[in-house]
């Protein structure tokens, strides 16, 4: 069945429940006929037991001459009359003189009327039900027995049967054929949706599939499909921008690069300026290095894939080894760098991609912040808070809400001599580690994270800052 096509199948499901029904209503419309037809058969015997105790009753005519009125009707019904030893007293010509009910059921008739089924009675080869009441004449007690053929019953079951033998699998393949229509209507929607999902790619952004308007299951796949695309095309979005921005940024490193080159090669004079021809090529190539791995890193962080070497860390000793780094930078710029630790704080980390996040903070406020410099760490509601912050003017008001973006900075020039790309390392790690980074009072930036790590989400291994 998993190899039919959808509509092939769920035409055989209706096929198969609506078999099920007819089949169930079929049963139950015969049943509730034959249970009529007794019903009927045993009041007309009643009918005919009343009648003809009134005639044994008040009248000494014989059964015989009754079977050509009324109550008796020739070849289908009968009557005998028994006295209270079973014997027959008077009876119709099919029957004859043999006593229809036994001495028991001859006992239960004195006592109260009683139905009695018969395969077949004498004179007649049909099967028959009995009805036996007691009479009483002259004041003597005896026994009515009338009865009456099932062929009627017998015979209009079977002409009911015949019908629904042969309108129940015209109704099936009546019902099959508009299941399948109805099928086919209902995976019209679907039908449509795989052509216009055939025609979607990434050159003609914008297409989506059609939806329905009944709100039912088609429709909700429809618009679930359709906000999947539109996620699809807002990642391939930020691929290509990603793209773009990088060969953008790696244009201008790599141009001096090849200018300084070209220097060394064709117009230094002396040593000397080759010398400088070739520090400022290596400076290039250091910014290349860091550039292409600070991209790398991002592109880590989109696939969810950052590794991490989990580690305890003591905060106090990873904020002093960042110090120790940018502490020359600060004292030649005249600006102080100072660490605030609370106590003996000890959390769960990679230790070089977070020497890497607070370097990068503290290379922004070194190059566009003023004055003093803070370095904290702090505990906060069973989360690690480590902050950097200066005493400058802080990030413009329409910069903070794009401020950790890939390439996003505060000058719309594209100047101060980065990447842009500092903060969204910063926000890539803080997340790799189950935390988040943010801005706070527009002077300082807060990687928060938590206190411990159960477990590395991604196989351990050697992480380098750069």
């Amino acid at each position: 069945m998993r190899r039919l096509p959808v509509r092939t199948r769920m035409a055989a499901a209706f096929a198969v429940a609506m078999a099920v029904v007819l089949a169930a209503t079929g049963l139950y419309v015969y049943t509730r006929v034959g249970d009529d037809l007794n019903q009927a058969l045993d009041q007309d015997l009643r009918l005919r037991g009343q009648d003809l105790s009134v005639v044994v009753a008040h009248r000494a005519a014989p059964l015989t001459a009754e079977s050509g009125g009324r109550l008796i009707e020739r070849g289908e019904s009968f009557a005998q009359l028994l006295d209270a030893r079973g014997r027959v007293v008077d009876a119709t010509r099919p029957v004859g003189r043999q006593p229809l009910v036994d001495a028991a059921e001859l006992r239960r008739a004195l006592r109260s009327a009683t139905f009695v089924d018969r395969p077949s009675v004498p004179g007649l080869d049909e099967p028959a039900r009995l009805l036996a009441l007691s009479v009483s004449r002259d004041g003597r007690p005896f026994v009515l027995v009338v009865g009456g053929t099932r062929e009627n019953r017998a015979e209009t079951l079977g002409s009911l049967r015949t019908k629904l033998l042969i309108a129940g699998p015209v109704a099936l393949l009546l019902a099959i054929g508009l299941g399948y229509l109805l099928a086919g209507t209902g995976l019209r929607a679907v039908d449509a949706m795989r052509r216009r999902a055939a025609d979607i790619s990434a050159d003609r952004p914008g297409e989506r599939l059609p939806v329905p308007p009944a709100n039912d299951e088609l429709r909700r796949l429809g618009t679930t499909l359709n906000e999947m695309l539109n996620r699809l095309e807002e990642a391939l979005e930020r691929e290509r921008s990603f793209v773009a921005d990088a060969g953008h940024e790696l244009r201008t490193p790599l141009a001096l690069l090849r200018a300084e080159l070209d220097y060394a090669l064709q117009h230094a004079e002396d040593e000397e300026e080759l010398r400088e021809a070739l520090a400022e090529a290596s400076a290039e190539t250091d910014r290349l290095v860091q550039l292409a791995a600070g991209l790398l890193l991002i592109a880590g962080s989109d696939r969810r894939r950052i590794p991490l070497k989990l580690e305890p860390i003591a905060a106090r000793e990873r904020l002093e080894s960042v110090r120790n780094r940018f502490e020359w930078r600060a004292g030649e710029a005249g600006r102080a760098l100072e660490l605030e630790v609370d106590g003996e704080l000890v959390f769960s980390g990679d230790r070089l991609r977070l020497e890497q996040a607070l370097g990068n903070l503290v290379e922004n406020a070194l190059r566009h912040g003023d004055g003093r410099i803070r370095v904290e760490a702090r505990e906060r509601g069973g989360r690690v808070e480590l902050r950097v912050s200066d005493q400058g003017d802080g990030f413009p008001d329409s910069f903070v809400e794009r401020a950790f973006d890939r390439f996003s900075r505060a000058d719309p020039a594209h100047g101060g001599g980065g990447a842009g790309l500092g903060l969204a390392i910063v926000d890539a790690i803080a997340r790799a580690h189950g935390g988040s980074a943010s801005v706070r009072g527009r002077t300082a930036v807060t990687l928060a994270l938590p206190v411990k790590i159960a477990a590395c989400p991604h196989p351990s291994e050697p992480s380098s800052a750069s």
